[in-house]
């Protein structure tokens, strides 16, 4: 796999090097994400790949893009092969919405931050979930139900 940037689009995309090389290493089960408060199963799909949209995705596109809480659970009987890729902006950037998704009918949700003091943040944060994202929610009064 490898990552390349779309043609029309600059932004980057995912692709196999070879169309008949799966990307999933294998198709055990074991990845879960949680959903109204319940971790559900996540059931591999033959020549397929799973992206986790992570918190700071979500806070670029404004929550367009959500992320989601997950995890893996091993199998006693068969491996369960993964990979993980991460893609982090620098440390002297900035995260926060994207402007051209803030109007005034789309406020922005999130707050904008030091990459720097973002990572501090979370790297120091209690483990409890998703937590460190709504430290970064604006309270806007209409998005309560966000």
């Amino acid at each position: 796999m490898s990552a390349t940037r779309a043609c029309d689009w600059h932004q980057p995309s995912l692709r196999c090097r070879r169309p008949n090389n799966p990307p999933q290493l294998n198709e055990m089960e074991g990845l879960q994400i949680r959903k109204d408060g319940m971790w559900m199963r996540v059931k591999p799909l033959p020549n397929a790949f799973v992206v986790n949209i992570g918190d700071i995705l979500e806070i670029v596109t404004n929550g367009i893009y959500r992320s989601i809480e997950h995890r893996a659970t091993v199998n006693s009987v068969k491996e369960r092969l993964s990979m993980a890729t991460f893609y982090s902006p620098r440390l002297e950037g900035n995260i926060g919405p994207a402007p051209s998704l803030i109007t005034s009918e789309s406020p922005a949700l999130f707050k904008r931050i030091g990459v720097a003091d973002y990572v501090r943040g979370f790297l120091s944060r209690k483990l409890d979930g998703k937590s460190y994202i709504d430290v970064m929610r604006i309270q806007n009064e209409e998005h309560k139900g966000y």
